[in-house]
């Protein structure tokens, strides 16, 4: 399986490396053989037919901040996305929401030319996932995005799985580690949103600009795919209504815990179909109620189940470990078909 990969940041090298150390039991286990063929950046492009060394592709990105030669005046991503030769097109590109069109259009343009894709970038599935959905399947292509929602934690496919025997009728979820990480420290220390936030940026879990976590637009992006994928809405971002947190205040944090309830960033989907984000209260013993940056998400099922699925949300060895399981269901699913892919 030849691999054309766009990013070579933290999940992208950590989807190099895994593919590495993990390539004989691919080969054993699912007759998988997977080649990264083709690997740019924002600024330079490696590739070679037989296959680019993962030691030696992340030795030289961590010492000159590429990964091969210049990107040839005039490059274009998109067109590069359509004609490089490879089985698969995985986009690790950094998620954009203000622009997502870029990331958008080498997607299509990908399936278009018979690859299938990958995709951890969100901004794509948050504006335009039924289309996306529905240029994979004219083209007879395979897209799959099981990273964007709980990195290495099995969100979308528990929802399949659950959906098979049942009807999802709701979700509310805790989709951010960020966010969650800042509420909880308000809770346990006191800490003014400020001061929570200056620690989660020390610690790493949040970005210099922190705007896409704390005002509610990655837990939005992901509730979108929830809501596509488990629950057959064909809806976008514009369609949730988005609060953050910024205005939570720690008396309002305290007076929650005096109540016996912990104040959480909820992702809500109505049976209706209403889409939201925003903080709310849960109570302190609710399967919600997760520390640090754990996420949770809990399903509502016609029958009156509540199953309930938590872990880490991000990262780059556990959104990697995603990728993989979509190239082994691509595989698999071409196998069915008779094709080698």
């Amino acid at each position: 399986m030849r691999i054309a990969l766009a990013g070579f940041g933290v999940v992208g090298q950590a989807l190099a490396k895994s593919i590495a150390d993990g390539r004989a039991r691919l080969r054993t286990e699912y007759g998988l053989d997977p080649r990264l063929v083709a690997v740019r950046d924002s600024r330079s492009l490696a590739s070679a037919t037989g296959g680019l060394d993962a030691e030696a592709l992340i030795q030289t990105k961590k010492t000159t901040n590429a990964v091969g030669s210049p990107l040839r005046p005039g490059f274009d991503p998109i067109s590069w996305a359509q004609t490089v030769a490879a089985d698969v097109y995985i986009d690790t590109s950094p998620t954009d929401l203000r622009n997502p069109r870029p990331a958008t259009a080498g997607l299509l343009a990908a399936l278009g030319s018979g690859k299938h894709a990958i995709t951890v970038n969100k901004a794509p599935l948050a504006v335009a996932m039924p289309a996306l959905l529905e240029n994979a399947r004219y083209n007879g292509r395979m897209i799959r995005f099981s990273g964007t929602v709980g990195a290495g934690t099995p969100v979308l496919a528990t929802a399949t799985t659950i959906a098979r025997g049942d009807t999802i009728t709701g979700v509310e979820a805790i989709l951010n580690g960020t966010t969650n990480y800042i509420l909880w420290l308000m809770a346990t220390s006191g800490a003014t949103f400020d001061s929570a936030l200056a620690e989660a940026q020390r610690l790493g879990y949040a970005e210099t600009d922190p705007g896409n976590d704390v005002d509610g637009f990655d837990t939005a992006m992901k509730l979108v795919i929830l809501a596509n994928h488990a629950m057959g809405l064909a809806t976008s971002v514009d369609r949730v209504s988005i609060t953050g947190i910024r205005a939570v205040s720690p008396d309002e944090i305290a007076a929650a815990s005096a109540a016996g309830e912990a104040v959480k960033l909820i992702g809500s989907i109505t049976a209706s179909g209403a889409l939201s984000v925003a903080p709310r209260r849960v109570p302190a013993a609710s399967a919600l109620n997760v520390p640090r940056n754990l996420n949770a998400v809990r399903f509502t099922l016609a029958s009156g189940g509540e199953p309930t699925l938590v872990g880490r949300g991000a990262g780059g060895p556990e959104t990697a470990t995603a990728i993989v399981r979509d190239l082994i269901e691509i595989h698999t699913a071409g196998l069915a078909r008779g094709s080698t892919c």
